[in-house]
């Protein structure tokens, strides 16, 4: 299967965006630039002058439609994978919350074995999340207390027998037995995101030292700065924008953080230690007012976001990839070229994918989307496979 994209504005790897055509052959992109040879294709894709970059990529991702993970069904997962798909997200990683041993391992259990059939319809699911159950309680979010855990000293065998599907685990860094935990998951190939933390600076140094190299949405649920006696000391917020290898997740749906903290967040990191992430939950896609469930946590689309029934909390988003990527550009005032670096090559790399997925290069997976200048998605391809068509 061989397809044509013409008349588009690529959004090549070096920053640059210069008209020109694409080539798919097999489901991967085999040539790229402003003269591609023209030969017989079963299919040619007028672009119409719109841009044509590669798939989003989101690493944090609850639900859509009503539909959640935790559901642990293959028929949840397509619901939200297939919304996803129309916010030009390619590759997710659907994402847990704090819940029962059982309930958790269901997800992954189903998500093992349907994740090979994924991207027919949708995004493509690179594996599980695992939000939880190791939070603070004091920044838990909306997360029930009740599920909220110390690790066990058996707990790392029980993760390890899922290291073919867990992207990563949240964890916050300062609870008892994280200084075994931590290293026994970095060792057995399981990355560790710091989040819903109450962490001093020196227990997020502690916890770099042992490999972490994520944090968990960037301001969100986690310690800043604070007064110890007469000195005023770093918490992860900080820690995390100071140390240059760690990677900052940041829901940019306009709600969670403002426009200067998203700048500062840039200035601080870059486009290549910042990933994008929407964060969503069942609430996205719904209609203002209609109600959901968050872990068994009463929720409600409230004026372009999601909070918990009684307005004590935001409960995730319920924003797309591309509302994110227009955000970060729009509001932050971030170049195109990096906002998409941040939405794609970076979080690529956290999933240990990025020689398969996240830019327009010969060889990679053919994960495609087609958007106009005002941020509207026209099409989405995963894997050379139309996925959604904003026209269809």
């Amino acid at each position: 299967m061989s397809t044509l994209f013409t008349n588009a504005r690529l959004c090549l790897p070096n920053g640059r965006v210069e008209s020109g055509a694409l080539r798919v052959r097999d489901g991967r992109i085999a040539a790229v630039g402003p003269q591609v040879i023209r030969e017989s294709f079963d299919e040619v894709i007028d672009c119409g002058g719109n841009l044509l970059s590669p798939g989003l990529i989101d690493i944090h991702v609850h639900g859509a439609l009503g539909r959640d993970a935790m559901e642990a069904t293959p028929e949840a997962f397509e619901t939200i994978c297939r919304f996803h798909a129309s916010g030009g997200t390619t590759t997710l990683a659907l994402t847990t919350v704090c819940a029962s041993w059982l309930d958790i391992g269901a997800v992954l259990d189903t998500a093992r074995q349907w994740r090979p059939e994924s991207g027919r319809t949708g995004a493509r699911l690179a594996g599980i999340h695992v939000e939880g159950p190791y939070f603070s309680p004091e920044r838990r979010g909306a997360h029930r207390p009740d599920f909220l855990r110390v690790p066990g000293e058996n707990d790392a065998d029980h993760w390890r027998r899922y290291v073919d599907v867990i992207t990563k685990i949240t964890l916050a860094p300062e609870l008892p037995g994280m200084e075994w935990l931590i290293p026994q998951l970095v060792e057995a190939g399981i990355a560790v995101s710091g989040g819903h933390s109450d962490a001093w600076d020196e227990d997020a140094q502690r916890a770099f030292s042992h490999g972490m190299r994520q944090v968990t949405h960037t301001f969100n649920c986690m310690s800043t700065s604070r007064r110890r006696g007469a000195l005023r000391v770093a918490g992860l917020l900080e820690a995390a924008l100071a140390k240059p290898e760690v990677v900052c997740e940041v829901i940019a749906d306009g709600h969670h953080v403002s426009p200067t903290l998203l700048r500062m967040l840039w200035n601080a990191k870059g486009a290549d230690r910042v990933a994008l992430i929407t964060d969503a939950t069942a609430g996205a896609g719904l209609e203002p007012g209609a109600e959901f469930e968050l872990g068994g946590i009463s929720c409600r689309v409230s004026e372009g976001v999601a909070m918990t029934a009684d307005g004590a909390a935001l409960a995730g988003s319920t924003a797309r990839m591309i509302d994110c990527l227009k955000n970060v550009v729009t509001l932050a005032g971030v170049a195109l070229p990096e906002a998409l670096r941040a939405a794609t090559v970076t979080p690529a790399a956290t999933l240990g994918l990025e020689c398969e997925t996240g830019s327009l290069t010969p060889g990679m997976n053919a994960d495609l989307i087609v958007f106009t200048n005002d941020f509207s998605i026209c099409q989405t391809w995963v894997r050379g496979r139309r996925v959604f068509d904003a026209y269809a």
